[in-house]
């Protein structure tokens, strides 16, 4: 039932809740089962002599899900004091770290809150930064424009961090990213969660997107291009809704057909 990452290459998938059995006798999974280690959260002590009792020894709880993060707005200024970037989210952030306290590696979630975050960064013809500081975390995004196609993306995430119990300080860069790409004039936008896979230790989770590091006028954002995840979530209440109205139609048309054969064979008087 608890959640287990698997890591390979560049690519991460998370198994929760799951039951799976290999070379199955019959058509259903088999009622004896083996647990992971981190549902065994209870252990039995021997029965004594003089009387046959069982004593539980409840393991360290599981870390609460820190929920859905706040969604903050972010600026950076030119030198003459001009908002020349602008970035609405909400980030959590998925490390794997070795842990002091446990002596293992492990996974967690952190909310970047916005309200004790700090954002500055800088402003270019081809490339712009934003860095979010949140006490003894600093999350760098560098954007670049590709002058070709009059696009610009999301090419680069460093993350340092150096949290209470992590042995060591943690740092993780990839300038080769391809994300959140859209057209000059224009901001990103993506409602839907998304994620964005930094290296195998580090991922990031985002909410509620809108982002424009270039081309930004009057503090405001420019007209958006959503993602195709947006755009995903749209397309299925009109595909219901166009066939609710089929349906009707069909309903509708059966019914007139139904009543006109009622009254074959009869003269109205």
């Amino acid at each position: 039932m608890s959640p287990t990452t698997i890591r390979t290459g560049g690519a991460a998938v998370t198994f929760s809740a799951m039951r799976l059995e290999a070379y199955m006798p019959g058509n259903d999974l088999s009622p004896a089962e083996s647990v992971c280690v981190a549902d065994q959260t209870t252990t039995a002590a021997p029965p004594t002599s003089t009387s046959t009792t069982i004593t539980s020894t409840t393991g360290a709880p599981a870390p609460t899900p820190p929920g859905t993060p706040e969604t903050g707005t972010f600026s950076v200024k030119n030198s003459s004091g001009t908002v020349c970037l602008l970035a609405k989210m909400g980030l959590q952030l998925n490390v794997s770290y070795v842990s002091q306290s446990q002596n293992k590696t492990v996974q967690e979630l952190f909310n970047v809150n916005p309200n004790l975050t700090v954002s500055s960064g800088s402003c270019g013809g081809t490339t712009a930064t934003l860095a979010l500081t949140q006490q003894a975390t600093t999350l760098n995004f560098t954007f670049s424009v590709n002058s070709t196609t009059t696009k610009y993306h999301l090419s680069g995430i460093n993350l340092f961090a150096n949290w209470s119990d992590m042995s060591d300080p943690f740092s993780a860069s990839n300038t080769s990213l391809d994300y959140l790409q859209s057209t000059l004039g224009h901001s990103y936008m993506c409602n839907t969660e998304q994620t964005l896979l930094v290296v195998p230790a580090l991922s990031i989770n985002t909410f509620r997107l809108q982002v424009q590091p270039f081309g930004v006028t009057a503090n405001q954002f420019a007209a958006a291009e959503e993602c195709q995840l947006d755009q995903d979530q749209m397309l299925i209440p009109i595909i219901v809704g166009a066939a609710l109205a089929v349906l009707v139609l069909i309903v509708l048309i059966a019914y007139l057909i139904g009543r006109k054969r009622s009254h074959a064979g009869y003269q109205t008087i």
